[in-house]
């Protein structure tokens, strides 16, 4: 029996016999000779990025790539966008402080997540795990760092407004822990949301 998990504009991930299914959807409007190029090169770079990932931090297994897919652990436990606001605000608080030190070793690896958001983390027992990586890749400069933090920051504003300072604090003291560049860019995260602020404004 197939269960969709979920399904995007890029994928469908599906849940067979105990594997996670990521499938790269083809795209009619494309070539097909262009549409299969990008999507056989996007699983490729998603992959690797895992890989890298897997080796550092709490992420899924990848167990078999195809050519439009990938085969990955299943990471059964609680999505933080469903789950977080449920815990007690103590336990909030150390899941985000996780979060911060597991972002921080992804970043201090130049590892950009892309989609840093609570629907890509997941508890399972007192471990985070970071999912989907499909907009991820690999960049030294501390502007992509910067964004990562935005990203988690918007999350937290739109579906945990009830305390997403405090989380975001915690968010951010589990960053600065053990990464000797975060003060550099946690100083460009000020700047990305002042650029993000004058936009709205505008």
């Amino acid at each position: 029996m197939v269960k969709i998990l979920a399904q995007g504009a890029e994928a469908i991930i599906e849940l067979e016999k105990g594997i996670v299914i990521k499938k790269r959807i083809p795209k009619s409007y494309r070539l097909k000779e262009l549409d299969e190029k990008i999507r056989e090169s996007r699983t490729r770079k998603e992959t690797k990025i895992l890989e890298k990932a897997h080796k550092i931090i709490n992420v899924p297994e990848v167990l078999k790539k195809k050519e439009y897919e990938i085969d990955l652990e299943y990471i059964e436990g609680d999505k933080l966008a469903e789950k977080l606001n449920s815990y007690p605000l103590e336990k909030q608080l150390k899941v985000m402080e996780n979060l911060g030190e597991e972002v921080a070793k992804l970043h201090a690896n130049d590892i950009i997540h892309g989609d840093l958001t609570t629907s890509n983390t997941i508890l399972k027992e007192s471990k985070v795990f970071i999912i989907d990586f499909g907009l991820g890749f690999i960049s030294k400069r501390t502007e992509d760092k910067a964004v990562d933090l935005h990203l988690i920051k918007q999350a937290l504003e739109a579906k945990h407004f009830q305390n997403y300072e405090k989380l975001f604090h915690h968010f951010k003291e589990g960053y600065k822990k053990d990464f000797k560049e975060a003060e550099a860019v946690l100083e460009r995260f000020k700047k990305v949301e002042a650029r993000g602020r004058y936009k709205h404004a505008g």
